[in-house]
Parts: C-alpha cells; structure tokens; sequence
C-alpha cells in the first residue's frame, strides 16, 4: 500500500486532481445522482483516504475521500467531523466500501 502525505486538505485535493478525481461529489447535483440512481453505489468505492485535525480547533478536522468506480469514473468528497459533518456526505460514505488495495 503506498502512503502519501500532504500537509492540507487542498494540497490533497490539488494532488488528487491531477491523479484524474476530477468530480467533487460534495456538489449538490453530484450527490443527487447517487440517490437518484444515475450513480450506483454498488460501482463505487473509496480508493484513498486523508484525515487531517485542526490544530487548536476540533471542528476544523476534515477528511478527504478519493472515490473512484468500475466505469472510471473518479471524484473527492471532504467532510467534516461530528457537527460539521452534512448529511450528504453522510449518506454517501456510509453506503461505499473501502477498498484497501487501491490504496
């Protein structure tokens, strides 16, 4: 499994763009397609992962989701922890598996 390190969430996203995640599913209209079917969670997985805590502040930690699917299609979603989490995002994680080898 290869690790990689960047320093903040936009340098990740800047890196991740370049790799080709090119759609950013925190959209509004790129989240819907998951719940009106035009995406399908089955396709899907995260392929990377990059967690990143604020320094003095608990609410500014985020995590960074590279999404990729079968069809090759490849985005990012950035969520939050705890309150500043959306429902979303939410859904859309808790409906996608982890593969560890893409990693």
């Amino acid at each position: 499994m290869t690790t990689y390190q960047y320093k903040t969430v936009s340098e990740a996203l800047n890196e991740l763009y370049k790799q080709g995640y090119t759609i950013d599913f925190n959209l509004e209209d790129n989240g819907r397609k998951f719940e009106e079917g035009v995406y399908r969670y089955e396709n899907f997985w995260i392929s990377k992962v990059f967690r990143y805590e604020g320094q003095s502040d608990p609410g500014d930690e985020s995590v960074v989701y590279a999404i990729e699917s079968k069809d090759g299609v490849k985005g990012v979603l950035v969520s939050g922890f705890g309150m500043s989490n959306n429902r979303s995002a939410t859904k859309i994680l808790q409906n996608l598996k982890v593969d560890a080898e893409k990693q």
